[in-house]
C-alpha cells in the first residue's frame, strides 16, 4: 500500500499552483488565473489530501493521491500530444487547454462546496473483502463525476473553451454512458473534430495504470518484507530453541551426571 508522507502532500500542492501560475493569466474579458486561485484557495485543505479513488485495486486510494493523479494526468496528456504530432495527428488544440481539461477531469471527486466525495470506510468487512479504504458521502446529490466537475468550475466563474469542454467531458472515455453518443456515431459530421478527447483518456488510462503497477510493486515489496521477517523471527526462535535445549541438558549433566 503506498502512502505519502506531509512533505510530498505539500510539494504535490505547490507544483499543482506553480502549473496554474505558469499556465494560464488573467485577460480583459475572463479572469482565468484569478477565477482558478480563488477555486483552488477555497478547496485547498480539502483538495491537498482527497484520494483519487476509493479502492486499493483502482488507483491512488490514499491521502493526497488526487493531486498526484492530477499531476500525472497532465505530465502524460503533454507527452502523448507530443506522440500524436509528431506521428502526423492533426493537433488543433493549445497546451494551455490541454492543461485545463486534465488538470480538471476529476474535479469533482473533491465534492461539493461543503462535503468531502469520499469519506473514510467504516466497515471492517468492506475493507477486509473489497479493499474499500474510502466510500461515497452519502450526504452528497448524486452526480457523475463529470457533471459536478463541470458543475464546481461554473459556480466559480470559470469560462472554458469548446475544446476544454469536450476533452474535460470525454475524459473517461467509455466507461461513463453518457460518453457512447460522442464516441458511437455512425454519421460523419457527428465525429470528434478534435483528437483532445482521445488524447486525454489516453493520458487518464495511463497515469492510472501506472499508479496501480505502482501500488502493487509496493504491495508485493511488503508481503516479501513480511515474509522475510516471519522467517527470521522463526530462525531466532528455532535458534534460541537449540540453545536453551543444549543450555537444559548441560545443566542435567551437571546435576545428574548424564543427559
Amino acid at each position: 500500500m503506498k502512502q505519502l508522507t506531509e512533505k510530498q502532500i505539500i510539494e504535490n500542492w505547490d507544483k499543482l499552483m506553480k502549473l496554474i501560475d505558469d499556465t494560464f493569466e488573467d485577460t480583459i474579458d475572463t479572469e482565468r488565473h484569478t477565477r482558478l486561485r480563488e477555486m483552488y484557495d477555497y478547496f485547498e485543505d480539502r483538495m491537498s489530501i482527497a484520494p483519487a479513488s476509493g479502492k486499493a485495486h483502482y488507483h491512488n486510494a490514499m491521502v493526497g493521491g488526487y493531486v498526484e493523479h492530477v499531476l500525472h494526468v497532465t505530465n502524460c496528456a503533454l507527452k502523448i500530444k507530443k506522440l500524436w504530432e509528431e506521428d502526423g495527428a492533426t493537433i488543433n488544440f493549445t497546451d494551455e487547454e490541454l492543461i485545463f481539461a486534465a488538470m480538471h477531469h476529476d474535479l469533482g471527486k473533491v465534492g461539493d462546496l461543503e462535503e468531502d466525495y469520499y469519506i473514510p470506510q467504516d466497515s471492517e468487512w468492506h475493507r477486509k473483502n473489497q479493499g474499500s479504504i474510502f466510500k461515497h458521502n452519502p450526504k452528497l446529490q448524486y452526480m457523475s463525476v463529470t457533471d459536478r466537475s463541470l458543475f464546481i468550475l461554473q459556480h466559480f466563474g470559470i469560462q472554458m473553451t469548446e475544446w476544454e469542454y469536450i476533452g474535460l467531458r470525454l475524459t473517461d472515455g467509455m466507461y461513463e454512458e453518457a460518453n457512447k453518443t460522442y464516441y458511437m456515431n455512425y454519421n460523419p459530421d457527428w465525429s470528434l473534430k478534435s483528437n483532445i478527447a482521445y488524447i486525454l483518456h489516453q493520458a487518464d488510462m495511463m497515469a492510472t495504470h501506472i499508479e496501480g503497477d505502482e501500488w502493487n510493486r509496493l504491495d508485493e515489496e511488503a508481503n516479501v518484507k513480511v515474509a522475510t521477517n516471519m522467517k527470521k523471527a522463526v530462525q531466532t526462535k528455532s535458534d534460541d530453541s537449540d540453545r536453551l535445549k543444549t543450555k537444559s541438558a548441560d545443566l542435567f549433566e551437571e546435576l545428574f551426571g548424564e543427559k
